[in-house]
């Protein structure tokens, strides 16, 4: 089954990040298209696969975590504006037939991520 899924850890815990909300987008150029919205249970990964099927669409998209929310509902300090607020990850599905992980490491001053499995 191809599918696309996601991982939030808080790096200032160790902790899994629950209640991240986040949006996926399909990219056409400069057009974006809302695929779907979610929120992150509490091991930090979205309920069911983002995208999921015997093929998944081929072509770029974008995770849009609003990670300000987050760090504000957990009662961090935050400068205002903070410093990270909604993070896009862009990137691309070339195999409708993989399995693709985007996780999101996150802090209140930092972010990174990888291709997972």
């Amino acid at each position: 089954m191809a599918r696309l899924s996601t991982h939030v850890l808080d790096t200032s815990t160790g902790r899994p990040a629950a209640g991240v909300t986040l949006a996926l987008y399909r990219l056409d150029g400069d057009h974006r298209t809302l695929v779907r919205t979610d929120r992150t249970n509490d091991d930090g990964r979205t309920d069911t696969p983002l995208l999921s099927g015997d093929t998944i669409p081929t072509g770029r998209y974008e995770l849009l975590f609003q990670a300000g929310d987050y760090f504000r509902a957990t009662s961090v300090s935050l400068p205002d504006p903070p410093f990270l607020d909604e993070i896009p990850l862009r990137f691309a599905i070339a195999e409708a037939s993989g399995h693709y992980h985007v996780p999101l490491l996150l802090s209140p001053w930092s972010y990174a991520t990888y291709r997972g499995s």
